[in-house]
C-alpha cells in the first residue's frame, strides 16, 4: 500500500485557490447587497449559499485533501462562507424592517374612525313606493288585500268577464302553468296561470265577505312582454276596489284626485277619457295633469316639458265602475250595490316621480340604483 501524498498542495485545486474563494465570496456579498426584496434575497441565497453554490462545491473538495492540508483549506472556505452567511442575515433583517415599515404606511388603520363601516343599504324604491300608496288608502279606510300569484283561470279571467276567446287569454299575454301529467298538452289545459293582474284578489275578496268592501290590492303580476326600457315580464301593480251602496263615478274621480295629490303634491288632478275594459262599465282611461309643467307647456315651443312631451297630461291606467256581470259572478247583487275600481303599474309611477328612464334599472339589483332613494321617497 502506498503512503499518503504529504507533498500535495491544495492551492493546485482550482476551487480551493485563495483568489477563487475570495471571488466567490465577493460575488455573493455583492448579489446580497443588490437584492431589492425578500423574494430576490431568497434567490440569491439559493445561488450563493445553497448546496450547488461555488463555496459549497469548494467545501466538498476539502475531503479529498491530505490531513495536513485540510486545516488551512477548511479555514479559508469556512471564513468565506461565514462572511456570506453574515451578509445574508444582515440583509434579510434590513429588508424585513423595510417591509414592515412599508406595511405600516400602506395598510394603516385609522382607529379613530367609526367602528361600523359597513355601507348602509337601502330598500328597493318599488317596495317603498308601494307601501306609501298603501298608507294613503289605509288612511282613507281601505284594507290591504293579497292573493296567490299562481292563479286559476276562473279568478283571473272568467269572473272578470274575460271570455274564453278574449285575446288576453292567449300565450301572447299570459304565462300558463303546466299541470300534473300535462307534459306536451295544449296551452292552457291546466287551467292555471301566473296572474296577469291583481284583479283576482278583488274577486276573492268579494267571495269571502259581504259588502261594503274597500280594498287595495298590490302585488307582482306576469305578462309575456320582452324586457326593455319600458316593459318587463314581471312588474308590480296596485288595484283598488270599492263596493257599497250608492257609489258613482264621482266617488271614483274624487278618490283618484286625492291619490295623485298625495303622491305628487297639491294642484295635481285627474281627468277621465272614455275607454273599454271587460270588467268595468262604464270604463275610462285616467290621466293626471303633468306634475312638472301643470299643463303650461302645451302650445309653448319655448318651454317644452320632457315629462309629458308638452301634452299637459300623463296617462296612469284604467278605471271605471265595476261591471254588473263581475258583481254577479262574485255573488253580489248589482241592483243593490255598485262599485268602482282602478289599477296602475307602480314601475310606471316610479318612472314619473323620479325621472327613471330605463325600467331595467329596477330589476337588475344594482345597489347604485337603489341606494340614492334611501329609506323613504
Amino acid at each position: 500500500m502506498s503512503a499518503p501524498n504529504k507533498s500535495y498542495d491544495p492551492v493546485e485545486v482550482e476551487a480551493l485557490k485563495p483568489e477563487e474563494i475570495d471571488r466567490a465570496k465577493d460575488e455573493a456579498i455583492a448579489a446580497i447587497a443588490a437584492a431589492g426584496d425578500l423574494e430576490a434575497l431568497r434567490e440569491v441565497k439559493a445561488a450563493h449559499s445553497g448546496d450547488r453554490s461555488p463555496l459549497a462545491l469548494a467545501n466538498r473538495e476539502i475531503g479529498a485533501l491530505p490531513p495536513h492540508a485540510k486545516a488551512e483549506a477548511g479555514k479559508r472556505v469556512g471564513q468565506a462562507r461565514g462572511a456570506v452567511g453574515k451578509a445574508l442575515k444582515l440583509r434579510q433583517e434590513e429588508l424585513e424592517r423595510e417591509r414592515d415599515e412599508r406595511v405600516l404606511v400602506e395598510e394603516a388603520v385609522d382607529v379613530t374612525l367609526p367602528y361600523d363601516r359597513v355601507p348602509a343599504g337601502a330598500r328597493h324604491p318599488l317596495t317603498t313606493l308601494m307601501e306609501r300608496i298603501e298608507d294613503i288608502f289605509v288612511a282613507m279606510g281601505y284594507e290591504v288585500a293579497e292573493g296567490p300569484e299562481v292563479e286559476a283561470e276562473w279568478y283571473n279571467f272568467d269572473a272578470l268577464n274575460l271570455g274564453p276567446d278574449h285575446p288576453a287569454r292567449t300565450m301572447q299575454d299570459t304565462f300558463f302553468v303546466e299541470g300534473p301529467g300535462k307534459s306536451g298538452a295544449a296551452d292552457g289545459d291546466s287551467g292555471v296561470v301566473l296572474r296577469t293582474h291583481t284583479s283576482p284578489v278583488q274577486v276573492r275578496t268579494l267571495l269571502d265577505r259581504e259588502p261594503p268592501v274597500y280594498v287595495i290590492c298590490p302585488g307582482r303580476v306576469f305578462r309575456s312582454d320582452e324586457l326593455d326600457a319600458t316593459h318587463t315580464p314581471v312588474f308590480t301593480q296596485v288595484e283598488l276596489l270599492a263596493v257599497d251602496e250608492g257609489l258613482t263615478m264621482a266617488d271614483l274621480k274624487g278618490t283618484l284626485d286625492h291619490m295623485v295629490r298625495s303622491l305628487f303634491g297639491e294642484g295635481v288632478h285627474t281627468r277621465l277619457r272614455p275607454n273599454y275594459f271587460p270588467f268595468t262599465e262604464p270604463s275610462a282611461e285616467m290621466d293626471m295633469v303633468c306634475y312638472k309643467c301643470r299643463g303650461e307647456s302645451v302650445g309653448d315651443p319655448d318651454n317644452p316639458c320632457r315629462t309629458c312631451s308638452s301634452e299637459g297630461w300623463i296617462e296612469l291606467g284604467g278605471c271605471g265602475m265595476v261591471n254588473p256581470r263581475v258583481l254577479r259572478a262574485c255573488g253580489v247583487d248589482p241592483e243593490k250595490y255598485s262599485g268602482f275600481a282602478f289599477g296602475f303599474g307602480i314601475e310606471r309611477m316610479l318612472m314619473f316621480r323620479h325621472n327613471v328612464e330605463d325600467m331595467r334599472d329596477m330589476v337588475e339589483g344594482d345597489a347604485r340604483f337603489t341606494r340614492p332613494f334611501g329609506m323613504e321617497i
